[in-house]
């Protein structure tokens, strides 16, 4: 690829992505502006990347380097919160919707690791590949921890009786 074709891979990969990456690293990180960081350093070392060695796996490639950077971001720190004790951030607009604060709700009485792929799955949209290759899992392990997760959330919300805030 020519200059102009690598600076359009990576601004479309920017533009595509961006936005995924940082509430995944807030997610880890439980701060927004350190995510912002992480996310800035993952760009910055895709630019360093030639499109042709990442070839169609960009959202794997940047979605585990982004991964790596926010757990040794958190490694670094000082007071550390574990993984079980961080909120999956929520955009203002889902927060506004009760279903939405629900469904988050539900999902953090999970364990980490189905939290994880939910996460992956529905707020990045990423396939069942492409967590595999994020969180190093097998992809049948994906299915699995995203299958139980929503049998235990389907679960919950049929055993809660109905209208209970009211």
């Amino acid at each position: 690829m020519n200059d102009r074709t690598e600076v359009q891979w990576i601004v479309a990969a920017l533009e595509r992505y961006e936005g995924h990456l940082v509430r995944y690293a807030t997610w880890i990180v439980g701060d927004g502006e350190r995510a912002r960081e992480i996310v800035q350093e993952t760009f910055l070392r895709l630019c360093r990347e030639e499109s042709s060695a990442v070839g169609s796996y960009v959202a794997q490639w940047l979605f585990t380097v982004c991964r790596n950077l926010a757990f040794d971001t958190r490694k670094r720190e000082v007071r550390m919160t574990p993984l079980e004790e961080v909120q999956i951030g929520i955009d203002s607009d889902m927060e506004r919707r009760e279903t939405a604060g629900e469904i988050f709700r539900l999902l953090e009485g999970l364990p980490k690791n189905q939290r994880e792929v939910v996460y992956l799955k529905f707020q990045c949209d990423l396939s069942y590949k492409e967590i595999s290759e994020v969180t190093k899992l097998s992809v049948s392990n994906v299915g699995f921890l995203i299958h139980t997760a929503l049998k235990n959330i389907r679960k919950r919300v049929l055993s809660e009786p109905a209208g209970r805030n009211q």
